[in-house]
């Protein structure tokens, strides 16, 4: 079927235990249902782009929200299917891809550079730049190469962006907070485009360094170097459970069969509890500041440093003046990362710098909801980056880079932009 209808398709015959006739949808979740939220990757049988998807539709993510986010991009000859697959006595979604024309050889530049040009909505947009991203920087670790010249096989290539960004605009219609628990790790071998690699896949490794992992005593693929990426990406907090009343549940299937479990992804949309999760008996710290003082680098340099930690996963990057020993004039680099993300920012910070070491301390962060809404304004469409859904007032935050290129395109300042956007998204907030 043409990749824009991926609407109620057909019964996997794969599939154990009575027919369950064609795919139908859930009942639909509203745009921004999960802010406030916790959505819970409860991952005992591992994750790959097509399972999350999957188990996403099947939780009541529309169909729309997927086909409004592939439309815009300029990625043909591929067709979806949406089936019904039972395994173990569930009945689960299965979201399928087929590739039908030849495709272009593509790199991570080429991917990264065809996102940041399509008219995705940004929060989408951002989760799957993030996403590559991981998966890039993995991929060039293993093979010694630059993140940017990572080559992505002509078929895979095109599986993979459009589970990235099915997934990414499942996520982003929800505005849920992610949490995952531990994925699985499995023995075995795999075929891939350079020959035979072991399992886990050493991309899948690295995406995962830092995240919370279980061994399975099972030969084969559990997860998947996508389904890594977008975990790592994605996800703000790792937990077996998160402190939660749950809502509604989703359940995606994979291809394979599992002899001592169903091979589904469960995914759980729940309201959180008084006990937030990263809280509790553990006292695990969600987040940590990196800092390293510096008196032997130009400012040029600098920003080069700062740039690079945002690129390499840092949430937030400051630098604050300082006076050095011996009264040399300095400045502090500070970088707030996720947890699983530190000793990789780390080295970064270390490598760019030159400094002989980098401290750190840990921390929690409070973080309210937020979701990414587009407003019409008389200079075009504007995103807005908006905070609610927590019993706070309602922050609304026009998005900085879209205005700038909207007032070029226009010829007006930038300020104007921005204020046109926050009339329009107050207007229609009353």
């Amino acid at each position: 079927m043409p990749h824009d209808d991926p609407g109620p398709t057909h019964t996997d015959h794969a599939a154990t235990g009575d027919d369950p006739g064609p795919w139908q949808p859930p009942p639909a979740l509203g745009h921004g249902a999960g802010v406030g939220r916790v959505l819970h990757l409860d991952a005992f049988a591992g994750i790959a782009g097509d399972m999350m998807v999957a188990a996403l539709l099947d939780l009541g993510v529309p169909t729309e929200a997927i086909t409004g986010a592939l439309d815009v991009l300029p990625v043909h000859g591929y067709e979806l299917a949406l089936a019904h697959r039972t395994d173990h006595g569930v009945v689960a979604t299965r979201f399928l891809v087929t590739v039908t024309d030849p495709q272009p050889h593509r790199t991570y530049r080429d991917i990264r550079a065809m996102l940041a040009g399509a008219a995705l909505p940004p929060g989408a947009r951002d989760r799957a730049l993030a996403t590559f991203a991981v998966l890039a920087r993995a991929e060039g670790r293993v093979h010694r190469m630059d993140p940017e010249e990572v080559h992505f096989h002509e078929v895979g290539a095109v599986d993979a962006i459009v589970d990235v960004v099915a997934a990414c605009a499942c996520l982003d219609w929800l505005g849920a907070r992610v949490n995952a628990g531990p994925l699985p790790m499995s023995r075995g071998f795999v075929r891939a485009e350079h020959g035979v690699l072991p399992v886990p896949a050493p991309a899948v490794l690295e995406v995962l360094a830092g995240v919370p992992t279980v061994g399975a005593a099972l030969q084969g693929e559990m997860v998947t170097p996508t389904g890594a990426s977008l975990v790592r990406a994605n996800a703000t907090t790792f937990e077996p459970w998160p402190a939660m009343s749950p809502v509604v549940t989703g359940f995606g299937a994979g291809t394979r069969r599992w002899p001592d479990r169903p091979n589904l992804l469960r995914v759980v949309l729940g309201d959180p509890t008084a006990e937030r999760a990263g809280e509790g008996a553990r006292g695990a710290s969600t987040h940590h500041e990196l800092r390293c003082n510096l008196d032997d680098l130009s400012a040029e340099l600098v920003a080069v440093l700062t740039e690079r930690l945002l690129r390499d996963g840092a949430l937030d990057v400051w630098t604050t003046p300082v006076g050095m020993k011996k009264g040399r004039p300095g400045v502090m680099v500070t970088a707030l990362v996720r947890a699983p993300d530190r000793e990789r920012v780390a080295a970064t910070m270390l490598a760019e710098s030159g400094s002989l070491g980098v401290r750190w301390s840990p921390l929690e962060r409070s973080e309210r909801p937020r979701e990414s809404v587009t407003v019409e304004t008389a200079y075009g469409p504007v995103p807005v980056k908006v905070a609610r859904g927590d019993g706070l007032p309602a922050q609304a935050h026009p998005e900085l880079e879209a205005c700038r290129t909207i007032a070029a395109e226009r010829g007006v300042p930038a300020r104007v932009v921005v204020a046109a956007a926050l009339g329009a998204w107050w207007a229609q907030a009353r």
